[in-house]
């Protein structure tokens, strides 16, 4: 299939060369020009803009940081709307406001472009290897149609239901994880305070209740110090703060993601906000007056 990418960060990158291992024909853009180096020796063309990808692909696919992103690569100067055609699908997997997605959709709508908003979960490791966690809306025959491509990129692709329910999906998601990253630092961070080895209770209890995908990846990396982003600091913090409108605009209360997210305030306070969201183990050490670390306290 003939596919435009526009998106080759962390996640964007490793998810175009994917595709190409699996035979598709990609056509790709990004303002980081290593970038796009690297993916057309893999065997990718590369394109100007939005508008070149949709003339010459049949599916368009974003992988961007935020909604004002996608509304100017879909919508804006040089987007994908200018070199719409009818049957054209686009497939937006940033993860933005579901709003935005339900605008963009809209708007593309007109020009006869079909769209789905399916964000992703998983980080830098499950893009490379192709097993992420894809939560789609939009038309469910759509969903049906685009299933096997996404299927290249991960290990699970869920449809949710309509535009914009695939990025509801991620918000909470990204609240859970969020919050599981907190809990993970904030009962690490006392056991070493209380005397006891934090890799010691990791292996307890990791197979138990409390054990869970998050735990398994953050809590080696907190322990090793190993800060170097898979999902960085200030892009969950885009996410919590669309986390917070949407809950604003539904009337749900948010306590434990709101607690989350000015923790997160502190690090980019601090300046830690392109490490690894595993890095909010810095604001319990702070409080602590302690560095998280295995074997026994000194």
């Amino acid at each position: 299939m003939k596919i435009g990418f526009i998106g080759l960060g962390i996640m964007g990158k490793p998810m175009a060369k994917n595709l190409l291992k699996a035979g598709h024909e990609l056509f790709v853009n990004d303002h980081n020009a290593e970038a796009v180096a690297e993916v057309v020796e893999a065997g990718a063309t590369a394109v100007a803009n939005g508008k070149e990808a949709a003339e010459k692909a049949e599916l368009v696919i974003t992988m961007l940081p935020n909604s004002p992103h996608v509304k100017a690569v879909a919508l804006g100067e040089g987007g994908i709307i200018e070199g719409a055609r009818e049957g054209l699908i686009y497939v937006d997997m940033s993860s933005i406001a579901p709003l935005a997605s339900r605008e963009v959709a809209a708007g593309l709508e007109k020009a006869g472009v079909r769209m789905l908003d399916a964000p992703v979960s998983g980080g830098e490791p499950k893009a490379i290897d192709g097993t992420m966690s894809v939560m789609v809306g939009g038309e469910e025959e759509l969903f049906n149609e685009v299933k096997d491509v996404l299927g290249v990129m991960a290990g699970d692709v869920t449809y949710v239901g309509p535009i914009g329910a695939g990025n509801i999906a991620k918000l909470a998601n990204q609240a859970i994880v969020a919050i599981n990253i907190a809990a993970c630092a904030e009962a690490f961070t006392m056991a070493q305070k209380a005397g006891v080895d934090p890799e010691a209770v990791y292996r307890a209890i990791r197979g138990g209740l409390a054990g869970s995908t998050v735990m398994d990846a953050k809590v080696p990396m907190m322990l090793a110090r190993n800060f170097k982003p898979g999902f960085r600091i200030n892009l969950h913090i885009k996410d919590l703060n669309n986390v917070m409108d949407t809950g604003r605009g539904v009337n749900s209360a948010l306590p434990l993601t709101a607690q989350v997210r000015e923790m997160m305030s502190v690090l980019e306070g601090d300046d830690h906000a392109g490490e690894d969201h595993s890095s909010l183990v810095r604001f319990y050490e702070k409080l602590a007056n302690i560095e998280l670390h295995p074997g026994l306290p000194e």
